[in-house]
């Protein structure tokens, strides 16, 4: 399953970079929580928790099923 999650962090990628962020995946847990951290602009962004609810969940659950939700470490 990391494999799975590290190609879809990948994808968002581009889109944070474009706004001055980037995101780091830390560990995908045993029972499908995955822990990123996010970097540049978006470390210490107001919406970063929105970031990642409705978009980096949204769409790591739409790629990886299996994965529980996400969570900033």
């Amino acid at each position: 399953m990391r494999a799975e999650v590290e190609k879809a962090i990948e994808e968002i990628k581009p889109i944070l970079r474009a706004d001055g962020g980037d995101i780091e995946l830390i560990e995908v847990t045993k029972d499908g929580v995955v822990k990123v951290r996010l970097k540049g602009a978006c470390a210490g962004c107001p919406f970063s928790t929105m970031t990642i609810k409705y978009s980096v969940e949204r769409y790591l659950r739409h790629k990886v099923p299996q994965i529980k939700g996400v969570v900033l470490v």
